[in-house]
């Protein structure tokens, strides 16, 4: 019988994302996308120290409506993923410009 090991790092990074996609997708019907109201609550819950500190009211709709590339006004996975894909992009620059930054795994 084979052994089953325990998931990877980055395999239990990547359910997380799924569920953290689950727990706010279908709130107001549809189970496989984020509406703009269930956006706005993940953006203000899980990323709330980005959108605290954003001076301009209007860039949670303006992100919403750039990430939509179908312009059905929901975001499924794939676009969600575009999100976190450009978030850590913006931070893996950010630990370069300032390596006492980058967090390091012991």
């Amino acid at each position: 019988m084979a052994k089953v090991s325990s998931p990877t790092e980055t395999e239990r990074c990547i359910e997380s994302l799924i569920a953290v996609f689950q727990k706010y997708a279908g709130q107001e019907g549809n189970n496989c996308t984020l509406s703009k109201l269930e956006f706005l609550n993940f953006m203000n819950t899980e990323l709330a120290a980005f959108t605290k500190n954003q001076k301009d009211p209007g860039v949670l709709d303006r992100m919403m409506k750039k990430l939509d590339l179908n312009s059905d006004g929901q975001l499924d996975f794939q676009e969600f993923l575009n999100l976190i894909g450009g978030i850590a992009m913006a931070c893996h620059a950010s630990f370069f410009a300032n390596p006492a930054a980058i967090p390091r795994r012991k």
